[in-house]
């Protein structure tokens, strides 16, 4: 459609009386007539248009310095003008997330931090891969906590440098190799296979389609820690997995959102 924008977002402003607001993102400003055309071909008539410039401002950074540090049991996660409030005793991530997901304020982000912790209580890995690692937030994690190498891919290569940033940040680069991978499909990711410890905090469809990629990478003893899916998601991704063998060990419920930590089935196990 005609004027095309770089970006569009809707958010719905009041449900009951079905009211939406729709923002578009432009190069150059486009004619107010144009978008009222395309408006009235959209059969939305013009809907209290208004037409601005947004001013030159490094909008992730300045979205980023509003969030505040995030608490996940002995782990502080904080931006880098969050230095100064570090408790005592804690590990400490600084994450710059850039244009990666991933700065520890999601409730599967929290999710998966929280899980790793309660996994290494009674299991110790010797290497992780973190799938779909956006900032490397969970990756830096694991190597903190343990000191084991990990993998850390993404289909989204500024999602990787932006992980491998962090890494040197966080002084776990030596520990970490970044990779540009669709899923588990890299040659270091088999190379280094099986792995101990995988988290993959992505989507329920994704999740459930690397299903059998993800449990031939996981070893006999391996621990998979997932996210990224609702409470109502919980049982297709179960039976995704329980096809390959694997059962749920532990769930945690965060405000509708659920983290999955899985083992292979023993006998015994449900």
């Amino acid at each position: 459609p005609w004027p095309e924008a770089l970006a569009v977002s809707m958010v719905e402003t009041d449900e009951a009386r079905d009211l939406w607001r729709i923002e578009a993102i432009y190069a150059d400003e486009p004619e107010a007539g144009d978008i009222d055309e395309a408006l009235q071909r959209a059969g939305l008539g013009n809907r209290k248009l208004s037409i601005g410039a947004v001013p030159q401002k490094d909008w992730v950074r300045e979205s980023l310095a509003g969030l505040a540090p995030v608490v996940a049991g002995r782990l502080f996660v904080h931006g880098n003008h969050d230095r100064h409030l570090r408790p005592p005793g804690s590990i400490n991530i600084e994450i710059d997330a850039g244009l990666a997901f991933g700065t520890g304020h999601h409730n599967t982000t929290r999710g998966c931090l929280l899980a790793v912790q309660r996994t290494l209580k009674s299991y110790k890995p010797v290497n992780c891969l973190d799938v779909g690692c956006g900032s490397g937030v969970l990756a830096i994690a694991v190597c903190k906590l343990t000191g084991v190498p990990a993998i850390a891919s993404d289909i989204d290569a500024d999602a990787v440098k932006v992980t491998r940033d962090n890494a040197r940040i966080n002084g776990t680069a030596h520990l970490m190799r970044c990779v540009t991978a669709a899923g588990l499909d890299h040659p270091s990711i088999s190379a280094h296979a099986p792995y101990d410890l995988i988290v993959a905090n992505i989507l329920a469809r994704p999740l459930m389609s690397l299903a059998p990629a993800i449990a031939r990478a996981l070893s006999t003893r391996g621990r998979l820690i997932l996210s990224g899916l609702t409470s109502d998601q919980v049982r297709m991704v179960r039976a995704s997995y329980l096809a390959q063998g694997l059962c749920i060990v532990d769930t945690l419920i965060d405000a509708n959102w659920a983290t999955l930590t899985l083992a292979r089935k023993q006998r015994g196990m449900a």
